[in-house]
């Protein structure tokens, strides 16, 4: 397959570079595209353009005029699903099946979301009694926060960029967009539907490129750039939160996560495995929300452990575009060596691996891609580096536990915050233990069941904010209170 070219996109225009880096496949090993990278001086040309957008016509827009841009928008990606679908296979080597359920079809769902929400949002109003009877009539007004930089992570890459670039258009901003380097084709084939829908050039620029000293150091060091909206690991965030600090500029993260899941002994067993499996081996567990820590009540440990190890053994590795495949590669040789090298530590510390732990052999071509064994282990504590650390692989320890407390202490024994799933058919103690947990989302009886109106987003190294339905326009927006004497 002859490599796919891809330029970086600046005022409406796709624009070469001097260097360029390939793209390698993460199923085969093979190079699937040439990425032009921007240098200091096409970054600034991009946020100069997202500012001039800003001060012409696009900053004149209205509410109903931009929503039915985004509608236009998740119109023209419907059209051009398939083309969004292979691309997004081809970059992060997920099934075909996934890419099209989730990916693509979440990417159409949020800017129909985020249109809905800004056309319905309103703000409140206040009367204030003065002295001498007087009254006071305070009321806010939201404005854009101005020229936003996008930086959005390799595993969910369409998806978590459109969940920020449809509330940041909404609102009225023009966006800078990096996104990773080694998922650079549906930011790109983005671009092409904007236009298409009649986006204003410069309200979305495209700038390729890696992190310290290139684009995304760039951009997010630039004096021009309002905000910056992240999703990827907390060691970036807390760099990008260096960048912008002289500046004093808002950020919006969503970083990394050791979420854990607890079993009761009264859980539906059955429906309990089913859940467990897409939550700690969904997307080859490269997910922020996936599930790397398992406690479960002594009863049901056993019986526990034995149908996870089954259903673990049922996932089918193979070419995204067989039928049959549940679950692709990792992204990248030196994601691939990473999560070896937990696999190893796991053992090293007294871990017994129940299922996985290695590199399979595929056959069929593929073993030049990064392909990796679903793992589970018992026999680690909390006090274990693979117990503390995100892995970010399709991995999870399973640990014993007794009482509720106990349970609860055990799960909020870690630096993150981000997510949290409970399985019990007591629905008292499934409130009760949901909301004890010091987590953003907390699960009951599910994973991965997301409203996008509700809040979305993590406490501790899991991230600053939220984000989703109007929890969004607290980032994408300055309010100004207006205060009239009456």
């Amino acid at each position: 397959m002859t490599p796919r070219i891809l330029r970086n996109f600046v005022a409406g225009e796709f624009v070469e570079s001097g260097r360029t880096w390939d793209k390698i496949g993460p199923v085969d090993g093979t190079v699937i595209a040439r990425v032009h990278e921007a240098d200091a001086a096409l970054v600034d040309r991009a946020v100069s353009a997202a500012r001039a957008a800003l001060d012409g016509a696009w900053g004149a827009t209205t509410v109903a005029q931009r929503t039915a841009l985004l509608r236009r928008v998740a119109d023209r990606i419907e059209e051009r699903f398939e083309e969004f679908v292979l691309a997004e296979s081809a970059d992060t080597g997920k099934p075909l099946a996934q890419a099209r359920a989730l990916d693509v079809a979440r990417a159409v769902a949020n800017f129909r979301s985020f249109a809905d929400t800004v056309a319905a949002a309103g703000q409140p109003s206040f009367m204030t009694d003065l002295a001498g009877g007087r009254q006071a009539l305070n009321y806010a007004v939201r404005k854009p926060l101005g020229v936003v930089a996008v930086i959005v992570p390799w595993n969910l890459p369409l998806l978590l960029l459109t969940w920020k670039v449809a509330p940041a258009l909404a609102c009225g901003n023009a966006v800078v967009v990096k996104p990773s380097e080694e998922t650079p084709s549906t930011a790109t084939l983005l671009a092409e539907v904007l236009d298409e829908a009649g986006v204003p050039a410069g309200v979305y620029n495209v700038v390729h490129g890696f992190g310290p000293d290139s684009a995304g150091q760039f951009l997010t060091e630039h004096p021009g750039i309002d905000g910056v909206t992240f999703t990827g690991s907390s060691a970036t965030g807390a760099g990008i939160m260096r960048a912008v600090a002289p500046r004093v500029r808002p950020v919006s993260f969503e970083l990394g996560g050791k979420n854990a899941a607890l079993v009761f002994a009264d859980a539906d067993l059955d429906a309990t495995l089913d859940g467990l499996t897409r939550s700690v081996f969904a997307n080859t567990g490269q997910v922020c929300l996936c599930t790397e820590r398992v406690y479960v009540q002594r009863p049901v440990f056993d019986e526990v452990a034995a149908g996870l190890v089954e259903r673990a053994r049922g996932l089918r590795l193979g070419r995204p575009d067989d039928a049959a495949t549940t679950t692709g590669p990792l992204i990248s040789a030196e994601h691939r060596e990473k999560v070896l090298s937990y696999y190893r530590l796991a053992e090293e510390v007294g871990a017994k691996t129940l299922v996985g732990g290695a590199v399979p052999s595929l056959g069929d071509g593929l073993d030049g891609g990064w392909w990796i064994e679903p793992t589970l282990w018992t026999g680690l504590g909390n006090a274990d580096r693979p117990m503390r650390e995100e892995i970010f692989g399709p991995c999870a320890a399973l640990v014993p536990f007794d009482t509720e407390d106990e349970a609860i202490a055990l799960a909020n024994d870690t630096d993150y915050g981000l997510a949290s799933s409970v399985w019990t058919s007591n629905l008292s103690r499934g409130h009760r233990v949901a909301q004890a947990m010091n987590v953003g989302m907390s699960w009951v009886n599910t994973w991965f069941l997301r409203d996008l109106r509700s809040p979305f987003g993590g406490v501790g190294l899991s991230g600053i904010g939220r984000e989703g339905g109007v929890h969004s326009l607290d980032f994408y927006t300055e309010p100004t209170n207006v205060c009239v004497q009456l």
